[in-house]
Parts: structure tokens; sequence; C-alpha cells
């Protein structure tokens, strides 16, 4: 009997052994952000082997950069890593949730709390407060509001060059665009090293025309997109080899040059290529005043047939009639290629409005940083506008835990223990910007947590300036929800996978691996 609790004795203290380990891992990542967090956070240099630095403010960059190797570690990071795809924005608070809601639920393990228990107490805790954040939300109704400019000053970190150009981004972009699926404000921002802030209606693109020969500038171009190559039809070598084949291929290189001259006699003066560009149609196409653009990015090629409403086409598509292929032509205002930059600017389409929005600085290194900046600022509007506002400085964090911490008063059983750690990881935010502003955090959130009492509202916080306890939304300090939500979102679902691992097993090499 004796043998066989030992034996369970053993067993419980490996688990909790590699519990533990996953949390110390778990606290180390996060402990490399929480200094970057809130309105008096500082920077990390980061360093690779070579002596280049990337000094940054940014969660993600620094996470993404850190060298890590710890499995538990690692799934920390991709949880930043999808915040940053899901939103854009928010990569730090998600990071130091999931770490407290790691830490709180471990807590309650190690008093022995069943592990599934606390799971299911942290789901519940944390989809009481997801639905708690979105009744919060105070919705934005339209561009010129003016908590939405202080949404971009706030995520841009009190730069208002660039929460400017990120406003004025967004405004020509329009609401709609702002509201639609799969559209991201944040692919509009293009740093580059050496240039002016600026923000033009229209699309940048990062190829150049092929050749010298063909025009710089158009004015009022007509515009062809090709998801293809502006080649002949391809056929493979076997084929080749064969008279019917060769014959085939002669018959292929006639239809394209007849295709070539429908081209020009549409008025085509601009095509935009996804591949490379025939050596004969480039000739051709010099000869005729077209400009050509090959090797454009999908991504490029979809916002430039979208802006100039153009319909993206495949080379077979050229054997459209004329009348056919006017059809799917798009147009602008103006195109010009930039030696300079060897960057090409169509401007002004006939189709879905948009922007570019060029962050400039002296050097690369602060370009970087001003560029991340302005991605996390315009994706804060694109959050506010989509899902609404709520008082920033981890106030309502700190208020839903109040909320929560009521609930779980009516709740039976064990599963309460993992809602203590949902209340206590919400208190994570604020309690850390108030470290990083320079006082101390037990007064100051009893001061908070005192004054939302008093005031019965939720926007009751602290001014990391001066220390005072002031209502942050009347001050205009205030977040997307959407940000918000789909950090602890995550946090809830990183913590529920790490609390679950029990044993970490090395796997054997994969077979492409071995010798």
């Amino acid at each position: 009997m004796k043998g066989s609790l030992d034996a369970g004795q053993k067993a419980g203290d490996e688990k909790l052994s590699t519990l533990m380990n996953n949390v110390n891992a778990v606290r180390a990542v996060s402990s490399a952000v929480e200094g970057t967090l809130g309105p008096k956070g500082l920077d990390t240099m980061l360093v690779d082997e070579n002596g280049d630095v990337i000094i940054t403010n940014d969660g993600v960059t620094i996470l993404e950069k850190m060298e890590v190797k710890h499995p538990a570690a690692r799934m920390l990071i991709h949880i930043a890593t999808a915040q940053q795809e899901k939103v854009g924005d928010g990569t730090t608070t998600a990071t130091i949730l999931a770490s407290a809601l790691i830490q709180e639920g471990a807590a309650q393990v190690q008093r022995g709390v069943p592990v599934a228990q606390v799971i299911a107490g942290i789901r519940k805790g944390v989809q009481f407060s997801l639905t708690r954040l979105q009744e919060l939300a105070s919705p934005i109704h339209d561009l010129e509001d003016s908590y939405l400019k202080r949404v971009a000053y706030i995520a841009a970190r009190e730069y208002e060059d660039i929460s400017d150009l990120v406003m004025r981004g967004c405004k020509l972009a329009g609401y709609d665009q702002l509201v639609a699926e799969n559209w991201r404000l944040s692919d509009l921002v293009h740093p580059y090293p050496g240039e002016e802030n600026e923000v033009f209606e229209g699309v940048l693109l990062s190829r150049m025309p092929i050749s010298k020969q063909m025009p710089s500038t158009l004015t009022a171009p007509l515009i062809l997109i090709l998801e293809d190559g502006l080649a002949p039809e391809e056929i493979d070598e076997e084929a080749l080899g064969t008279e019917t084949g060769f014959q085939r291929f002669l018959d292929y290189k006639e239809t394209f040059k007849y295709n070539l001259q429908k081209i020009a006699e549409a008025g085509v003066t601009l095509i935009v290529c996804q591949r490379t560009c025939d050596p004969f149609a480039e000739e051709f196409c010099a000869d005729k005043g077209i400009t050509v653009l090959h090797r454009v990015s999908k991504e490029e090629l979809n916002r430039l047939a979208g802006h100039v409403g153009a319909k993206s086409i495949k080379r077979t598509g050229l054997n459209k009639s004329i009348s056919e292929l006017i059809d799917v032509l798009g147009r602008a205002a103006f195109m010009h290629a930039d030696d300079r930059t060897n960057r090409v600017r169509i401007e002004k389409g006939q189709g879905k409005p948009t922007a570019t929005i060029l962050v400039g600085a002296s050097t690369a290194e602060v370009v970087g940083e001003r560029g991340r900046i302005a991605k996390d600022a315009a994706s804060s509007v694109q959050a506010a506008v989509r899902g609404g506002i709520v008082a920033g400085g981890g106030c309502i964090e700190l208020a839903v835990s109040r909320e929560l911490e009521q609930w779980r008063a009516n709740l039976q059983g064990l599963e309460g223990y993992g809602v203590e750690a949902v209340v206590a990881a919400l208190q994570k935010p604020i309690h850390q910007m108030i470290v990083n502003a320079g006082f101390n955090p037990l007064e100051k959130v009893e001061e908070v947590r005192s004054a939302q009492i008093a005031a019965t509202t939720p926007s009751m916080g602290l001014d990391f300036s001066t220390g005072s306890v002031q209502d942050l939304f009347e001050k205009g300090i205030v977040d997307p929800v959407l940000v918000k939500y789909y950090a602890l979102k995550a946090a809830g679902e990183v913590a529920e996978s790490i609390l679950r691992i029990h044993t970490v097993i090395r796997m054997k090499p994969h077979a492409d691996s071995e010798e």
C-alpha cells in the first residue's frame, strides 16, 4: 500500500513540476514586454548576433524577435502573433493577460484544485468578461467622431503627426472599407527612410516599369490587370518535341501577337501583371507607349484592381474581343514612376476609395519603429469603428473583474477557483501600467476601485501623469473594445492549453531529417 501511495505522490509531483516549469517559462516571456505597457512604458532594445539593433515598444516585435526555445513560451508568443493578425494591436495586453491567467490557474492547482475544474472556471470567467466588455462598448457612428481621433492619438503613443496621418488615411478609405471583412487599414501604411510624411488617395506599387523606354508618367491611364504573365500560353517540353505540339506552340505565339495588337487598339496605356513579361511583349509595349509592371504581388494587384475598378483576368482572357477587353480595364487620374524610390504611384482610381499612408524618418531604425506605431494606430482606429470603444488605462478590465467577483459568489463548486484566476488576471494590466508609471500599485488600484464603486461608473481610472483618479472616458482616454476582447479571448485559450499539459516528451526526428 505504501509503495502505491509513494508512486501516486511521485506522479503528482512530476505533473506539478511540468506545470511550474511551463509557468516559469511563460513568466519569463511576459516579463520581457511588461515594461512597455501603458503611456509610461519604455522601449526594449533587441540585438542580434551581428550587432544589428531594433529599438521598439511594440510587443509583437519584441516577442517575435527574441530568442525563445521553451515550447510553452513559444505558445505564448503565438498568442501575440494571433492577436496581431486578428486586430493588429493589443499584443502586449494579450501576453500579460495570458501569463497572469496561467500563473493564477497554476496557483489554484498547487492548492489542490483539480486542473479540469480550474480550466472550467477560467472558461466561464472569460466568457462572462467577454460578454460584459461588449455590453460596455460605446459605438463609433462616423469617422468625424472626436473619440476616434483620441483612439488614433493614444495608439500612436501620442505622436500627433502619426495619428493625423492615420486619420487622414482613414477618412480617404471611407467607413464602408473600414467595416469590410478581410480589409485592413494597417496595410495602407508604408514606412520609408528619407521620405516625408504624406497621405494620398491611391495605391503605391513596389515595382518599376520593366523598360526605360516606357513612359514613367501617365495621365488618365487605362489599366489592364493580369493575374498571370504577359506571355503566350505555355506548352510543356515533351509536347513541344512533337509536330502537333510545335504547331500548337506557333499558334500560341501568333494568337499572342494578335492579342497584343488588341490591347493597343483598346487604348491600354498601363499593364500590371503578377508574373513575368515576355521579351517580345516588352518590345511591343515600349514601341506603343504602353507601360508594363510585372512580378507585382497578389496583394498589391488586388488592392490596385479594387481602387481603379478593373477586373483581373488570366492571359486566356486576352482572347476576348476589344469591346470585352475595354470592359475589364481600370481607370485612374494619374500614374508616376519614381526613380529615386523605385515605386509607382497610381492615384485617384475610379473604383473603391483607398489611401496610401507614407511614414517617413531620417534613418531605417527610426522609420521602422514609426511604421510599427502607425500600423498599431491604424489597427486601433479600424477596431474602434468595427466594435466601439471603452475607457482605457486598464480601468474597464478592473471594473469587469469586480463584477466577475460578485458573480463568482453565486457559483457553486470548485470551478469558482478558476473564476478567481480570471478575476486576478483582469487586474494585471492596470497593475502593470501603475508600476510602469512609478506609483504604488496596491494603493492606486484600491483608489480606482473605490472611485468606480462611489461613482457607479466603470470609466473611473488613473491619470498616469498625475496619479489622480478621473473619469477617463470623459477625458478622452479610450481604447477599442475589440482589442481587449480578442486579447482576453486568446489569453483564455492559451492558458487552457498550457494548464492541460502534464508532461513534455521529445519527439523523434522526422523521417526527412534523418540521414
